[in-house]
């Protein structure tokens, strides 16, 4: 079965337009349409799609309000935002609303293609501009999450940094000459250690924390 997406946006233009390029891919099916975030809400409910993409500034309800809603009431269904903005205050709320992704418009079409088709086998998609925001605008977290980095063994805190980078097992046990069963072993650990609930999430706390350069 393809990935069934739900598209979100305030300007029809740029629904028609992304409907149009993505039903060009025989792994994705468009099953329906939103002009702001209440209706994604509602459609989510009722269509049950396996990814939506989520613009952020939109009437009535904006991006990270229905995102919140959905990951609350369907935690299986992913959300990658496709936005204009990559300011810290635009960021930030998205991924901690449960945005399995981030990515600005200007991105290529056939990025696009492989960020959703990355998203649905379980990595995080963050576009180097959001990363570069949350790089520069983070301060130091609190005394709590520095105490959970500790508890981190020194390859544990290897493989985070490379799931900050946005890399897939495969490419996480490339880089630290390591089996790709091992990498499972390590981001299980740590996500546990760390006390959050996915890659994502992990990758927000490294880069919170300033573990990525």
């Amino acid at each position: 079965m393809g990935i069934r997406i739900l598209i979100t946006d305030d300007h029809h233009v740029v629904r028609r337009g992304l409907a149009f390029f993505l039903k060009t891919q025989k792994d994705i099916e468009i099953i329906g349409e939103a002009g702001n975030g209440r209706e994604a809400v509602e459609l989510t409910r009722t269509l049950k799609p396996d990814l939506v993409l989520m613009d952020l500034v939109m009437p009535e309800m904006d991006g990270i309000q229905a995102t919140k809603i959905i990951k609350t009431e369907m935690p299986e269904i992913k959300i990658l935002m496709l936005t204009s903005f990559s300011d810290q205050d635009h960021v930030i709320p998205a991924l901690e609303a449960g945005a399995s992704g981030y990515q600005l418009k200007d991105i290529e079409p056939d990025e696009l293609i492989d960020c959703i088709r990355k998203i649905m086998s379980g990595e995080n998609q963050l576009h180097p501009k959001a990363t570069s925001h949350l790089l520069a605008n983070l301060s130091n977290k609190e005394n709590k999450e520095r105490n959970l980095l500790e508890q981190l063994t020194k390859r544990e805190l290897d493989v985070l940094k490379e799931i900050a980078k946005g890399k897939s097992n495969k490419e996480i046990a490339s880089t630290l000459f390591i089996t790709e069963k091992t990498v499972k072993t390590h981001v299980s650990n740590l996500l546990a250690k760390l006390e959050v609930a996915d890659r994502t999430q992990a990758a927000l706390f490294a880069v919170k924390n300033q573990l990525v350069e």
